[in-house]
């Protein structure tokens, strides 16, 4: 049971870096084609902003390649400076993306306010489940101990999944939001557009196979469980 663990982590890293290969090539094309608006990823976010009323979020340079993110603990739309300083359709994408996040936190939306209220317990369950689960794998192992740590393990890793799933519509909906607006704002063309989209799409494609791998290795966790306390 325990190769099984290994093969879907195998199986999925595959995957992952398969697509995160393929969103920085999408990435990289798009970026070399400029919008019709010709308006920088920063000016995209702060009109977006302000056509959906919200004057309190600042705009940031942030180093490093896809590292752009929205906090909502300080209110700041985090552009990586590749998108806060480009004039193209990634940028655009993104910058929109982002902000999409920043219309949500404003107008409560249900799954974003889910999804930070179990901050704080992913953060201590993404520490310390699979150190749980391998110690409860372990003392199993010997004369058929107690499974109680196993099932704890299984719970914390729950919670991960969980927050992997909440993130998948949270994500879809900032991406339509983002699209909605590009377009009715002028900011790209019908063409431009459908890259826009299949740049976001890609990126989210990372959120589901991070989704889908949570899911397979969490349903091996219960599988090793049942299949211990049936010895």
């Amino acid at each position: 049971m325990t190769m099984g663990i290994i093969f879907i982590s195998v199986i999925f890293m595959i995957i992952g870096m398969s697509v995160q290969a393929r969103l920085k090539r999408k990435f990289k094309e798009y970026g070399e084609q400029s919008t019709n608006s010709h308006l920088s990823g920063q000016e995209i976010a702060l009109k977006m902003l302000h056509d959906n009323g919200i004057y309190d979020v600042q705009i940031t340079s942030v180093e490093g390649e896809l590292t752009d993110h929205y906090n909502p603990v300080n209110k700041t739309v985090n552009l990586s400076r590749d998108v806060y300083e480009g004039r193209n359709i990634a940028a655009a994408a993104v910058a929109a993306h982002e902000c999409g996040h920043a219309v949500q936190h404003a107008t409560a939306y249900s799954m974003l306010m889910l999804r930070s209220k179990i901050v704080p317990a992913v953060q201590i369950s993404s520490t310390l489940s699979q150190w749980v689960i391998m110690a409860g794998i372990g003392f199993m192992g010997f004369g058929g101990g107690n499974s109680t740590l196993l099932l704890i393990g299984i719970i914390l890793f729950a919670v991960t999944t969980l927050f992997s799933l909440i993130t998948l519509p949270v994500e879809f909906d900032a991406s339509a939001r983002a699209l909605k607006w590009l377009s009715s704002a002028n900011i790209t063309t019908n063409d431009e557009k459908e890259k826009a989209k299949d740049a976001l799409k890609w990126a989210a494609l990372t959120y589901v196979v991070s989704a889908l791998a949570s899911i397979a290795m969490l349903v091996q966790y219960i599988l090793i469980y049942q299949s211990r306390n049936r010895d």
